[in-house]
């Protein structure tokens, strides 16, 4: 057996020889792919966030009747007219007034009767020149004798108004009418003026008479 001191004496000695840590090891155990992996590129743009849609909130539902635009400027148009209807106030000053005569008066009363009788109005045209009327103002009293001859005068009374008013310029005038039985009749009623005023009321009198031949109007 070698003592250990001959390798001491020697020129040459053991020395006991550490391998040292590799960092090459620790290195290899890294994966380097991981951190190309892990990296962000300098070129790659990140994408936007997506933007979220919105919602539109549903309409509530009611009970309630729904009232249209329509229907609500109709109501509104037409409250106002009536509040246009109630401010007018029809102007009367417009209206002629003019002062007449009664001798005016009676020309176009016997004019108005004599356009009636051109006209085959018989009876109004007997009951107008019954009597004369009189004038008081711009009141025209008239009298006839009894309230069927009154009756018949004032179904046609508004023509006979109109025509005073009109030729006599004055929108005053009114007529009274009464009943004297006693008055004295100017003119009566003859057969004719009662078959016309049959006439009037039944024209198929006409036919009756021209078929059996009568003789109405003697």
């Amino acid at each position: 057996m070698i003592p250990p001191t001959y390798y001491k004496n020697g020129s040459y000695s053991i020395i006991e020889v550490q391998s040292p840590k590799s960092k090459v090891e620790s290195a290899e155990t890294v994966n380097p792919t991981s951190k190309v992996e892990n990296a962000v590129s300098p070129t790659e743009t990140q994408a936007p966030p997506k933007q979220e849609t919105p919602v539109a909130p549903k309409p509530e539902t009611s009970n309630e009747p729904k009232i249209s635009a329509f229907s609500l400027s109709s109501i509104r148009k037409k409250k106002e007219l009536e509040a246009a209807s109630m401010t007018y106030v029809k102007p009367t000053s417009v209206m002629p007034t003019e002062e007449f005569t009664e001798t005016e008066m009676l020309v176009q009363w016997n004019k108005y009767a004599q356009r009636l009788g051109d006209k085959g109005h018989k009876i109004m045209e007997s009951l107008l020149l019954i009597n004369d009327p009189t004038l008081n103002g711009t009141v025209i009293t008239f009298e006839l004798p009894n309230e069927g001859s009154k009756l018949d005068f004032e179904s046609q009374i508004h023509g006979l108004l109109g025509h005073l008013k009109g030729h006599l310029h004055n929108h005053d005038i009114t007529i009274e009418v009464n009943v004297n039985e006693t008055i004295e009749i100017k003119r009566s009623l003859n057969d004719q003026d009662r078959y016309n005023r049959l006439m009037e009321i039944n024209p198929n009198l006409d036919l009756l008479r021209s078929t059996f031949g009568l003789d109405l109007t003697s």
